[in-house]
């Protein structure tokens, strides 16, 4: 087994894990790490994709690698603004979760939801 394809297998573990942890987890924080393994096992899976390419004999093409640059910089600034909300709504209500709260007036008076 060469190193190209131990490292896709890794990635293809990781996409499987952050899969599996962004649909069975409700709880946000949780949902935004699942999200961040996810999309390091596709960088990892596409930079080995185009290494392949490359090693086929294909022309050597800079594009994958910037993508990936850009893409690591992309998902690591959308994970801070994603945690920075988190705080934000943790600090507003006390809690992390999106849920809906049961009305707090009742609906006789005529401003109740």
């Amino acid at each position: 087994m060469s190193a190209a394809t131990l490292a896709g297998l890794c990635g293809a573990a990781l996409v499987g894990l952050g899969l599996y942890g962004l649909v069975t987890n409700p709880e946000s924080l949780r949902k935004i790490l699942s999200f961040n393994i996810l999309g390091s096992g596709v960088f990892l899976l596409f930079g080995i994709i185009a290494r392949r390419g490359a090693a086929a004999g294909l022309a050597a093409d800079p594009a994958p690698q910037a993508l990936v640059i850009t893409g690591i910089v992309v998902a690591f600034s959308a994970s801070a603004l994603a945690v920075a909300l988190l705080l934000r709504l943790f600090k507003e209500t006390g809690k992390v979760t999106l849920g809906a709260d049961p009305p707090t007036k009742s609906p006789a008076d005529g401003t109740g939801v």
